[in-house]
């Protein structure tokens, strides 16, 4: 391997993914450890093996132990680039990860505790088995750092005991995929573009002139849109009312992991299985998605001024055209516009920074 290949993970909860890139940014394999907390699946390309993953430390060796076995050694990678959810205010760009870097990570952990731990768990199983392999870090929160003052705070007083309940956006690897990508398409980025990011989660992004200045996720992913298992836009009363009536950890998972589609349809959160049922609960399921994509979509418009594009990107952004039909029928109101379908590019997103972050670094040491 020579240290040419860089290796971008993506550690949650339950599944653990990997994608494997060369020195010219080609994907050469993926492997993903799924199931975590119980018998799991380790898969790479057309293999499933089925495999013991009692936590995410037995995943992660399971990943190392499948790249060892198609010759790749961790320790002789050029580096390993991490996707983190949320790097508050302080971690606005990619970046190597250093004991300040990873602290700052940790500090971030009461925004998103239950995404940063399961990333810190990933970084440092990386670096008790190659402690000098170079590792990076790249965050969802960091391309929507551009959005206005005006567009993040939330009307509470300015206290300090409040200090971090803002806006702060999430999927952001992805809308930096889609500005970069887009242009090679249509030969221009359009000034003021609409993006969805479609999938289990999902929000919209107002891109205007390729910065981020509005989008429907706040303080957490779980607001905005009708997402997959979460409830997304609910009014505070409502999660007050429900934190008095369950207690709080059963109406954060009630939130969090039982609303949503699969809330509404009773059925399921696969957009795929509901299009798939005529059933009126799955129907309605479908609508309240499509509803409330659009019409949220209009506050994004508002935001930039106008609309000249609109872009869809993520799992059922690419591949469900009833979706899309659905959204664009109902902002027809807005006349003509160019609508665009572009594959989610995540990871080769974060390759791309560690590789920019690592070259910087180099050229640094070489003035020195």
């Amino acid at each position: 391997m020579s240290g040419s290949h860089i290796l971008v993970m993506n550690a949650g909860s339950s599944s653990i993914k990997t994608a494997l890139f060369d020195a010219d940014l080609n994907e050469t394999l993926r492997v993903e450890a799924t199931g975590i907390g119980g018998t799991g699946t380790v898969t790479t390309g057309d293999s499933r093996q089925p495999v013991a993953l009692p936590d995410n430390a037995a995943a992660l060796a399971a990943i190392f132990d499948t790249l060892s076995r198609q010759g790749i050694a961790v320790t002789a990678l050029r580096a390993v680039a991490h996707r983190v959810v949320h790097g508050g205010t302080a971690l606005i760009a990619p970046c190597r990860i250093t004991p300040q870097i990873r602290q700052a990570i940790a500090d971030c952990i009461p925004l998103a505790p239950l995404h940063n731990p399961h990333h810190l768990s990933a970084i440092d199983a990386v670096t008790a088995l190659a402690p000098d392999l170079p590792q990076c870090a790249s965050f969802d929160t960091a391309f929507h750092a551009t959005i206005p003052d005006v567009a993040r705070r939330y009307a509470l007083p300015d206290r300090s005991d409040l200090a971090g309940l803002q806006r702060y956006g999430f999927h952001g690897t992805s809308y930096a995929a889609l500005v970069r990508v887009l242009p090679r398409h249509i030969g221009t980025l359009p000034k003021r573009l609409l993006a969805f990011h479609l999938g289990n989660g999902a929000s919209i992004c107002a891109i205007l002139d390729g910065q981020s200045v509005a989008t429907t996720m706040g303080y957490s992913p779980l607001s905005g849109l009708t997402m997959g298992t979460r409830a997304g836009e609910i009014d505070a009363g409502a999660v007050l009312r429900l934190v008095r009536q369950l207690g709080l950890d059963e109406a954060e998972t009630l939130l969090n992991h039982h609303s949503g589609l699969l809330g509404l349809s009773g059925i399921s959160s696969d957009m795929r299985q509901l299009e798939k049922n005529d059933g009126p609960k799955a129907q309605f399921a479908i609508d309240h998605f499509c509803y409330w994509a659009a019409r949220q979509a209009g506050s994004m418009i508002a935001a930039m001024g106008g609309l000249d594009a609109i872009a869809f990107t993520g799992g059922i952004g690419e591949n469900s055209a009833q979706i899309r039909n659905a959204i664009l029928d109902k902002l027809s109101w807005m006349g003509n516009f160019p609508s665009y379908t572009v594959k989610a590019q995540e990871e080769i997103q974060i390759a791309r920074e560690a590789s920019t972050v690592l070259n910087a670094n180099q050229e640094d040491k070489d003035d020195a």
